[in-house]
């Protein structure tokens, strides 16, 4: 675990690089990590990752529990709450074969080649098309559902923890795997799919493409996380230890700051962890125990992100209803780190791309794939398929300028037909949302 341990602070940092690059672009899919929450209120999220999973947990430390299945353990305790969780399920892994078990205790734990839910060999036990009992359970009482992918396979190479895995090859069999469970959800409990966690976090697809742009074509957004809920890790050798480490650093957290953890979104498991045991299932009613002596709320991201969509932005005096319900409508309003950056001034990039929706971009990025030209200048800059989609290649190289009042009204003129009311020479983005206002659907 020591090389995992190295591993997970060098991704940590590359992580916080990839970040800072992210910041730069307005983009369809933004990787929901926190929101900003105005004081006074105190929200939280939840998300269960690997699940829905139908064997018994482990240790059982409540008769009440004898013989239940993990999911609806969780689902029983998140109910005495009233909270509600994001559960990001898996189809099945049962054809993730041939294969032979990993190690307890490792990373590969379930597998060589592939993850095996809820164990190696028991694949059925887990996952929407063999547990459809527990998504109607999950869906009856009011958790969110996303897209972990069908098969849970990586999207890319990962050579420090998982370079024994095997894993997809281009965009076009990331979205295929991420359509057959978003299509098994909508077509067996009529429920729709709006966001998706990639396998271990692993973003970058080998044709060159990344996660982004396969959640772009799916219409989704990027479910992250900010806060470690514990679970997933090995056994330490004591069951009350392993709960005590999830349990602290919440207390903790709030004994410090009691509004640490608004907006946040924590990280759970819903399903074994390393070492084949369940520490959830102990853990989870004191974190929530905690959370509701401070006066959490705990609700679905999909929840959250409705009603405090960024996580820099929710001042009032600045068009923040307006961005929301813009953004609501699907407009591409936020940065990948889900910034708004409200007082930053508006540059060409963002005038021509804050006017298209998540369907635009869908509809332009599938054309793109499909072309080896326009993937090109795509990759080089992102803003191409906006200056593609209104045929106005020759502001490529104005992308990263300021845009004035002339440049504002000369786009929504030619490009939109609409006479917008401009009274600065330049505008912060903030500002621009006046303008956009008129664009609504």
């Amino acid at each position: 675990m020591k090389l995992y341990a190295l591993a997970r602070k060098i991704n940590k940092k590359i992580k916080q690089r990839r970040r800072e690059n992210a910041g730069r672009y307005l983009s369809p899919v933004r990787r929901l990590e926190r929101f900003s929450v105005p004081a006074g209120e105190k929200i939280v999220s939840m998300t269960f990752d690997d699940g829905p999973m139908n064997m018994p947990i482990n240790p059982v430390t409540d008769s009440k529990y004898q013989d239940w299945g993990l999911t609806r353990v969780l689902i029983d305790i998140m109910g005495e709450y009233g909270a509600h969780g994001t559960f990001n399920v898996i189809g099945t892994t049962e054809y993730n074969y041939p294969d032979k078990p990993g190690e307890l205790h490792k990373p590969t734990w379930s597998g060589v080649k592939h993850d095996h839910y809820p164990q190696y060999g028991k694949d059925q036990y887990a996952g929407a098309k063999n547990q459809g009992d527990l998504v109607r359970a999950l869906i009856e009482n009011g958790h969110e559902i996303s897209n972990h992918g069908y098969r849970h396979v990586l999207f890319g190479r990962n050579n420090i923890v998982y370079g024994s895995r095997e894993h997809f090859s281009n965009i076009q069999e990331v979205v295929e795997d991420l359509t057959k469970l978003h299509n098994l959800l909508k077509n067996e409990f009529n429920y729709e799919i709006i966001m998706s966690r990639p396998p271990h976090y692993i973003d970058k697809i080998p044709d060159g493409f990344t996660s982004y742009e396969a959640y772009a074509l799916m219409g989704y957004d990027y479910l992250a996380a900010s806060f470690d809920g514990g679970g997933w890790m090995p056994t330490v050798g004591d069951y009350k230890e392993d709960v005590r480490k999830m349990v602290d650093p919440i207390k903790n957290a709030l004994k410090n700051n009691p509004n640490s953890l608004n907006g946040q979104i924590i990280f759970q498991k819903d399903g074994y962890n390393m070492s084949l045991m369940t520490p959830v299932a102990t853990a989870l009613k004191e974190q929530l125990e905690i959370l509701s002596q401070h006066g959490y709320k705990v609700i679905s991201v999909r929840e959250l992100k409705k009603l405090y969509p960024f996580e820099d932005f929710h001042d009032v005096s600045k068009n923040f209803e307006i961005a929301r319900d813009l953004d609501q409508q699907g407009f591409i309003l936020g940065y990948k780190t889900n910034e708004f950056k409200p007082d930053k001034e508006l540059t060409i990039g963002e005038m021509i791309m804050m006017t298209l929706t998540k369907q635009d971009y869908k509809e332009d990025l599938a054309k793109i794939c499909n072309s080896k030209k326009d993937k090109s200048m795509y990759l080089k800059h992102p803003y191409y398929i906006g200056c593609k989609h209104y045929n106005r290649l020759d502001l490529m190289d104005r992308l990263d300028t300021v845009a004035t009042k002339e440049d504002i009204r000369r786009f929504f003129n030619e490009q939109l037909g609409i006479d917008p009311v401009i009274s600065k020479n330049t505008l912060k983005r903030f500002e621009y949302l006046e303008a956009l206002s008129q664009l609504k659907k």
